[in-house]
């Protein structure tokens, strides 16, 4: 019996094994195809001028700026807020009907298709707030989108903090918020990051919500407030391979802005893991 279980245990992980490497395999080759044909366009001038000729020339910086201030926007409007919830459902909300509700709904609105999102950003931030095609409506929209992953994620953060250390806080005197604050959230935080990488990695990709609330197909100026229509990375590189003025003269141009949109979620996902590490260091001192 023993030796059928380990048989099964050790068919199981060589079958685990084999997947998660051909999914490895199958990442390095799409980054490998994107760097192979796009590093030769990958310049300052690329990075740091303005697009011209229809796209065909020129860089990509509008779009770079305009993708950053998106980036930083949802997350400004999202994070704080999905904290917040992920606190008050799990910290606060006794198990009940209610509870599991929230719950099922944050599930369900995590696998709305984002241009859903992008039709109610339009309909809400648009045209009935007056926002019109914006920074402040595209981040809006997309800190909506991003908003359930941060709730689950900072639920299951905290869901991972024993109970004992909660108690032990009480029995010391501390009240509830005293005990959130200081003793649940530094301890829960570098999981609460998880939710903050996985967020920015979404919103840096999502053509379809921006489609609808800011993007533009080519504006060769930088924004100069919340209220302005700005290029975006995501949108540039879909104009430049489906409907450009010439497709296949700004097809390197596409491989270039593919490559520097990875880079991008890279640098974000590298500093918000540097911090997530650091947190937990902090934990563990303490």
């Amino acid at each position: 019996m023993k030796r059928n279980n380990r048989l099964k245990e050790k068919i199981a992980f060589t079958i685990f094994s084999i997947v998660s490497f051909i999914i490895v395999i199958i990442l390095f080759l799409i980054i490998a195809f994107i760097f192979v044909n796009g590093i030769s366009v990958i310049s300052w001038d690329f990075i740091s001028k303005m697009p011209t000729d229809g796209m065909t020339g020129g860089g990509i910086l509008p779009a770079i700026v305009g993708t950053l201030c998106l980036m930083l926007g949802s997350i400004v409007f999202s994070f704080p807020i999905g904290v917040l919830s992920g606190i008050f459902i799990n910290e606060y909300l006794k198990d009940s009907i209610f509870k599991k509700f929230l719950s099922l709904m944050t599930n369900n609105l995590a696998g709305v298709p984002s241009i859903v999102f992008g039709l109610f950003g339009m309909s809400l931030f648009v045209n009935h707030l007056n926002f019109g095609d914006s920074i402040i409506a595209g981040s809006l929209t997309l800190g909506l989108l991003t908003l359930p992953v941060i709730i689950t994620t900072t639920e299951e953060a905290l869901k991972s903090v024993d109970n004992s250390v909660r108690i032990g806080s009480y029995a010391l005197g501390a009240s509830k918020l005293q005990t959130i604050k200081r003793v649940v959230l530094p301890i829960a935080y570098p999981n609460i990051i998880t939710g903050l990488i996985l967020s920015l990695s979404r919103v840096s990709g999502e053509t379809a919500p921006i489609l609808f609330t800011v993007a533009a197909y080519f504006l060769p100026r930088l924004p100069n407030s919340m209220f302005d229509q700005v290029m975006a990375l995501p949108y540039h590189l879909y104009v430049l391979t489906t409907s450009g003025t010439n497709i296949e003269q700004s097809r390197p141009m596409a491989y270039g802005t593919a490559l520097v949109l990875i880079l991008i979620v890279l640098i974000f996902n590298l500093i918000a893991n540097i911090i997530r590490k650091k947190l937990g260091q902090n934990v563990k001192m303490k």
